[in-house]
C-alpha cells in the first residue's frame, strides 16, 4: 500500500502521485483520470472511462452489423 499526502496547490488541494505509480498506470503529465465510487464507498482512481468504453462498445457492435454497408460507404 502507497499512501498519498495532501498538499495545497495555489488554493486548491492536491495529492502527489509518484512516478512510479504513473508509469504502471501509463499515465503521464496532462493525462486524464477518473474517479469512480464503489458500493462500499471507497473510490478507485483510473485511467480507464467507463462513459467512453461504453460507447465505444455500441460503435463496434454497430460496425460489426454493418460492416458490409459501411464498406460500400467508404468507397
Amino acid at each position: 500500500m502507497t499512501t498519498l499526502k495532501l498538499t495545497s496547490i495555489g488554493d486548491s488541494t492536491g495529492v502527489i502521485i509518484p512516478k512510479e505509480m504513473l508509469a504502471r498506470m501509463k499515465v503521464e503529465k496532462g493525462d486524464l483520470l477518473y474517479v469512480t465510487e464503489a458500493p462500499d464507498g471507497s473510490y478507485r482512481l483510473t485511467p480507464y472511462d467507463p462513459l467512453f468504453a461504453r460507447k465505444m462498445d455500441r460503435a463496434e457492435d454497430i460496425m460489426r452489423r454493418y460492416r458490409n454497408t459501411l464498406h460500400v460507404l467508404a468507397k
